[in-house]
């Protein structure tokens, strides 16, 4: 208890009744006075109330008597007549007076609850006003729990701080707090909060932690066992529920165990009626978390309805086909196509995951016969059958029909022109001597060396002898082919392998075809005129000369023959 409560009024008068005394009889005309001694000596008046500002320790001796009243006896003087208030009585013990208010501080101001927990309480205030005319000493806190009548000081002795802590508090426990200042004159008036303080256990709000793997839709096929822990947050504990798609939990099928900090959701066999969304909701109080799970159950789909093949062409089959009627409870990733010849009847994929519902194969082998099938495909893999095409896709082959162009046939008509004249040449008397050279035109005249052409003459000779032969030559193919005996090809003369040009050959400007000391003869395109044995007067300039109808050429060329007859005509 403080030292602000208010003490008792109670000193020595009250004592004095224990205290046996003598009424003193009214003095009055005619009345006897009293004898002097300490035996009968004169008790006081009855005792007359407290003055206000008397303090309740100070002494009754200082409480005035009553006058006596008129006409009564003068009392005698001296110490035989001296007036004792009860000698006999037992003196009453001594109280403290009650300090003066300006000796004592003031109430504390702005008395605050700082913190509140589940097991303390902080209070904080500001110092009073006055501190009294002997200071400041500290200040007591008290404490009074509801119900109860009594403070008990919070700290033994007064300490000089503004703030404090009770501890060692229980949730639950409900009090009041009081504050005073106190110094030597001892404390002043408290300052009391004006509600009582509540303890109760901290409320922590609640929250929900998904693991990471949650906050995506979460798979599972048909069959598969679902379990989800979720872990939550919340003090004291709270109360958690779950809904399925906005409604109560099928108790048959989902099974749900709650702790202090989890919760399970457990389904033995999923099916996909267990698909959709489920909301788990913490709840404290008026606080409450919430957290939805998308759950997703799922199974291979369904085949396409049918495949039929559209077109064959070349080596090429183009196959259609319908989407299936049941996906699995989710999208299809696409459609595997897959092929077999009929030869060995096995399956090669062509096409995965392909998303069209149409689609052309290609690179097939000419002369065989080809079966096609497609499978549908989601996240629990391909169906489990697929659809195959009805009807056999042939590969045939097509015929080739080459298309021959016309030949067009080229002019290579030109004027003679030669490619290597003749060369000077000196050579000696008696031995023959070749002048060639080459030429090159068109058209030719055809003949054989050493013919009347060869030579520069005409005539009927000019037949194409290459004609002839080609025709003996299918009559021959004819008869053979018919089994019959082919003759022997009577005898031909040789085509040359390279046409001529007409050649004319001169000396000194003179035509010397027909004379036989000459001889000419072709090869190739190469035109020789041999001069046979001369002598020093077949010297002279020679000139090779070609014609035919687009023009003429001509090249010469000198010739010395130097023997005997050339030193006799030389002077």
């Amino acid at each position: 208890m403080t030292a602000t409560s208010q003490a008792p009024d109670y000193g020595p008068e009250e004592a004095a009744p224990e205290v046996p005394k003598v009424p003193a009889e009214p003095s009055g005309p005619g009345a006897p006075s009293e004898p002097t001694g300490e035996e009968q000596a004169p008790v006081a008046a009855p005792e007359a109330p407290q003055a206000p500002d008397q303090g309740p320790g100070e002494p009754a001796s200082e409480v005035p008597a009553e006058p006596p009243g008129p006409g009564a006896a003068p009392e005698p003087t001296g110490e035989e007549q001296a007036p004792v208030a009860a000698p006999e009585a037992p003196a009453p013990e001594a109280t403290k007076p009650a300090p003066r208010s300006e000796d004592v501080p003031s109430a504390p101001l702005k008395l605050t609850i700082e913190d509140v927990s589940d097991s303390s309480v902080t209070v904080s205030w500001e110092p009073p006003e006055s501190l009294g005319t002997q200071g400041l000493q500290g200040y007591v806190l008290e404490l009074r729990r509801e119900g109860a009548s009594e403070w008990v000081p919070v700290n033994a002795r007064p300490m000089m701080v503004t703030q404090q802590t009770v501890r060692n508090l229980a949730p639950g426990d409900k009090f009041f707090l009081r504050v005073a200042a106190t110094n030597p004159a001892g404390a002043g008036p408290p300052a009391t909060l004006d509600q009582p303080v509540h303890i109760r256990e901290i409320i922590e709000p609640p929250k929900i932690r998904v693991p990471r793997h949650l906050r995506q839709t979460y798979l599972r096929q048909v069959g598969e066992m679902v379990n989800l822990q979720i872990p939550f947050q919340g003090n004291p504990k709270p109360q958690v529920s779950w809904t399925h798609n906005g409604l109560a939990l099928d108790s048959k099928r989902v099974s749900v165990r709650n702790g202090d900090q989890d919760s399970i959701l457990f389904i033995r066999s999923a099916q996909r009626e267990d698909s959709g969304c489920y909301e788990l909701t913490v709840r404290l109080e008026t606080l409450e978390a919430r957290a939805a799970i998308n759950i997703l159950v799922i199974e291979k789909p369904n085949p396409p309805s049918s495949v039929r093949l559209v077109d064959v062409w070349g080596c090429n089959v183009a196959l259609e086909w319908t989407p299936p009627q049941d996906t699995g409870n989710t999208e299809l990733l696409g459609y595997t196509v897959q092929k077999a010849d009929k030869k060995t009847q096995q399956w090669f994929t062509v096409l995965e995951r392909y998303h069209p519902t149409t689609c052309t194969v290609s690179d097939l082998i000419v002369g065989n016969s080809y079966s096609f099938r497609v499978f549908s495909e989601n996240l629990c893999g391909l169906s489990d059958s697929p659809a195959v095409t009805k009807e056999l896709a042939h590969i045939r082959k097509t015929d080739i029909v080459a298309k021959l162009k016309e030949f067009v046939e080229r002019d290579f008509s030109e004027a003679p022109s030669f490619t290597q004249p003749l060369a000077d040449h000196t050579t000696t008397s008696g031995y023959s001597t070749q002048l060639s050279c080459s030429v090159r035109a068109s058209p030719k005249v055809r003949g054989r060396p050493g013919s009347a052409l060869g030579r520069g003459g005409g005539g009927k000779g000019e037949e194409d002898h290459r004609a002839v032969g080609q025709r003996n030559l299918s009559r021959h193919l004819h008869q053979g082919l018919l089994g019959e005996p082919v003759p022997a090809p009577a005898f031909q003369p040789p085509c040359d392998p390279a046409p001529q040009p007409k050649i004319i050959w001169m000396k000194n400007n003179m035509n010397i075809l027909g004379d036989p000391k000459y001889r000419t003869f072709s090869e190739q395109g190469v035109y020789t005129l041999e001069i046979r044995k001369p002598s020093p007067f077949d010297s002279g300039v020679y000139t090779c000369k070609a014609v035919n109808m687009l023009g003429e050429a001509s090249v010469d060329c000198r010739l010395e023959v130097k023997g005997e007859g050339w030193r006799r005509i030389s002077p």
